[in-house]
């Protein structure tokens, strides 16, 4: 048998794929949008892609299902009750599949969407007994599926099948059996998830905290508790995957554009993202972009920050990091991308063009001026790490907040944005400075330069 996990950096995404040399054959399981990575393992091992298999329909990233069967004819395989908009063949619960010396059994897995399958797999060659168990979004290393993606009106019904899938379903097989599951460690599917990329169902049993509630009233208390924000970007990529994704040559042409063309390109609704880490995009951007970088989770934070119907343009250093930029947001179906500034904000400076620039606060800064009035300090970290402790006299708006507009604060009032290390105070400093504030401020390095200085915090 033939098992591979590919990862898919930044979304925190994997995916897998199983086939036999033997058989010539090989699925894909839960592919993400840019296929060469299974295009490659199938000239390389001999294998023909023969069907592709998502295990629901996902709510953080672009399935590959439609890239896969146009490029190679494959089958698609879904659920039976799956709510999408395009012709599949349906998998019930006890159905099974075998490629040569891998064996596939499938089982209903719904509560963190109601249609959610997941494969248990056996290696044959080895034994007739299951190996490992794919497990989708039911369970993950460190923790489970959130449930509430699918809306307040089935959370109820959604946290009684995840009850019953860890608790029933899963019961069913023994500790030994390898747990692999669709995210881990960045996704916004869970709260919790480890860095380790598979585990066993008995470890999983034993030391993951989602696991260990006795009674179905405190699981169901704490699975109606807040989750992480939903980006604004799930709905638009469920309904992506429902209708089934288009084609990426049908995406528009990457072009390369001069500083009067690049100009000429921003309209009202467009979004120009710059790329570019919070010192440099500090130092000089282009008036009307917001600062949205590489790392961590560039594309998790285009899907909170900009509404995926925008046009829109990119600031690079280059023209690869133009390329993995468009990889990146087409995986989340971020797919009206227009251009990029050839050249960069180097070239924009020097054609004469206005520049905008958003002033950073050194942590001995923000210290010098504390208590002496006439500034707002708003900490715009998650309620998990403000519990750890703020900056005295800080306000705290959590990020998602601020992009809802739910700041109050007048429009010529000084304020001091600051996060965990710089990245999302530079996002909201300059979301703000888009939408008409006059005196906008972050805190490079955020709370970490903060404590590494020496200053105390507030509990």
């Amino acid at each position: 048998m033939y098992f591979k996990q590919i990862v898919t950096p930044g979304l925190g995404c994997f995916s897998y794929v199983i086939g036999c040399p033997g058989a010539k054959e090989m699925i894909v399981v839960d592919p993400k949008r840019d296929v060469q990575d299974y295009l490659d393992i199938s000239r390389e091992e001999g294998m023909k892609i023969t069907a592709v298999i998502d295990t629901h329909v996902h709510a953080d990233h672009v399935s590959g299902n439609q890239e896969l069967r146009a490029l190679t004819g494959c089958e698609l395989m879904m659920y039976e009750t799956s709510p999408v908009n395009f012709p599949f063949k349906p998998i019930s619960e006890g159905d099974t599949l075998t490629i040569g010396s891998a064996h596939m059994e499938f089982f209903h897995s719904p509560g963190h969407t109601p249609d959610a399958l997941s494969i248990l797999l056996a290696d044959t060659m080895r034994g007739e007994e299951p190996w490992m168990v794919l497990t989708g979004d039911l369970l993950f290393v460190g923790d489970i599926g959130r449930p509430d993606l699918v809306g307040e009106a089935k959370l109820d019904e959604q946290v009684q099948n995840l009850w019953n899938s860890l608790k029933v379903k899963l019961a069913r097989y023994p500790d030994y059996v390898e747990v692999f599951p669709a995210h881990g460690q960045g996704s916004l599917c869970g709260r919790g998830m480890s860095s380790k990329q598979s585990s066993t169902l008995g470890y999983e049993r034993r030391y993951n905290p989602m696991m260990q509630f006795e009674n179905y009233e405190d699981f169901y208390a704490e699975m109606t508790k807040e989750f992480p924000a939903r980006p604004r970007s799930f709905t638009h990529i469920i309904g992506t995957n429902a209708d089934g994704a288009p084609l990426l040559e049908s995406c528009p042409m990457d072009k390369a554009m001069e500083p009067d063309q690049f100009e000429a390109a921003i309209e009202d609704d467009t979004v120009v993202i710059d790329v570019r880490d919070s010192a440099a995009f500090s130092g000089f951007h282009l008036p009307g972009s917001v600062n949205i970088g590489f790392e961590p989770q560039l594309a998790n934070w285009v899907g909170m920050v900009v509404p995926p119907d925008r046009d829109l343009l990119l600031v690079v250093d280059s023209e690869d990091e133009y390329k993995r930029m468009v990889t990146e947001l087409h995986r989340i179906g971020y797919d009206r991308i227009f251009g990029w500034l050839h050249g960069g904000v180097a070239a924009w400076v020097y054609s004469g063009r206005p520049v905008s620039r958003l002033q950073q606060l050194s942590a001995q800064d923000l210290h010098a001026v504390l208590g002496k009035g006439g500034q707002r300090i708003i900490d715009v970290r998650t309620p998990a790490e403000i519990a750890q402790g703020i900056i005295p006299g800080a306000e705290t708006v959590p990020l998602i907040d601020v992009l809802d507009g739910k700041l109050e604060a007048k429009k010529d009032e000084e304020l001091i944005i600051y996060c965990g290390s710089g990245y999302r105070s530079n996002i909201a400093a300059s979301y703000l400075q888009n939408n008409g504030y006059e005196d906008v401020r972050g805190m490079a390095g955020g709370m970490l330069a903060w404590s590494r200085a020496g200053y105390g915090v507030k509990q």
